[in-house]
């Protein structure tokens, strides 16, 4: 990492696929190139909206690669190493090292929730045998643990630990990690759900890993720089789009997958990349992907 803290607009990149083990190259081609033409300042694969979890480590492998060929040191990679097995995210942090990229992410271990001194002991260990910087990943509804804030700001010490992505939709929770944090100058505070991004860096933190970005990435771009600006003549507006999208897009269907098969129906309506989804979830139905299209009319920005 050339510049830290790494700031700015961080796309949780979906993958596409063709089928649940086969990934649509093209599709990831174009997607890659849409973003880096929408402004954003890094990339982010195998997360959550990625589907990591999902996804065989063949197929991992292959995304990790064809990503970073494209990108070409053009802006940071960071690329998901979380799994319950140490031994496997060691191998795919060193994947991502040999491939060019500029970090690994991790959420904690998850089945077994760790305790705090436990996070402490694993992390620490970790980022002792990993090639690249790590960033954590606060995921507690996926995990079943939060990072403590005193957790974080020991783990900071660690001089592998860079940064955190925070995805717990809790504004107060994400203030005391800044308060906790205030010291420490070059460790990256990013927030995930896209609709508290601005907020949160007009309060310190230092971008998002916005999922809508993936679809209209400048947007994302546009209300980020406009909050560093403190310009609340451009911030109102684009906020009430940012909502506009999230409200509109990401509440198809009465599923649990709503969100990833909205901003995959989304890129798929706008020619970008397929829009299947991993195995369990499916793709949406003609009924609900003519939604999606009336929806991006709406918002105005198809």
């Amino acid at each position: 990492m050339k510049n830290r803290p790494l700031k700015g607009i961080i796309p949780p990149l979906v993958t596409p696929l063709l089928d649940s083990d086969t990934l649509d190259a093209r599709g990831l081609e174009r997607l890659v190139e849409h973003v880096i033409a929408g402004g954003v300042h890094g990339l982010f694969i195998l997360g959550t909206t990625g589907e990591a979890q999902s996804l065989s480590y063949r197929l991992r492998a292959e995304l990790i690669e064809r990503t970073c060929r494209q990108v070409r040191g053009r802006l940071p990679v960071l690329v998901g190493v979380s799994d319950t097995s140490l031994a496997e995210s060691k191998a795919l942090a060193h994947k991502a090292a040999d491939c060019g990229a500029d970090a690994v992410v991790s959420a904690p271990p998850f089945y077994y929730a760790p305790a705090q001194p436990e996070l402490v002991y694993f992390y620490t260990h970790l980022a002792k045998t990993l090639p690249l910087p790590l960033f954590l990943y606060n995921m507690p509804s996926h995990t079943k643990v939060a990072f403590a804030p005193e957790t974080i700001r020991q783990l900071s010490d660690n001089e592998n630990i860079v940064g955190i992505k925070d995805s717990s939709a809790n504004g107060a929770y994400f203030q005391q990690v800044c308060y906790a944090m205030r010291d420490v100058k070059d460790f990256s505070l990013l927030v995930g759900p896209e609709e508290m991004m601005a907020e949160t860096v007009l309060l310190g933190g230092h971008g998002g890993v916005t999922g809508g970005a993936n679809i209209f990435p400048s947007l994302y771009v546009d209300l980020y720089s406009a909050a560093v600006a403190k310009d609340f003549d451009r911030i109102m507006p684009l906020q009430r789009k940012v909502m506009q999208v999230s409200n509109l897009l990401y509440t198809v269907g009465r599923y649990g997958s709503s969100y990833l098969k909205g901003v995959k129906s989304a890129l798929s309506v706008k020619g970008i990349c397929s829009d299947v989804p991993a195995t369990p979830f499916e793709h949406f139905y003609e009924k609900e992907r003519e939604k999606i299209k009336t929806s991006l009319e709406e918002i105005g920005l198809l």
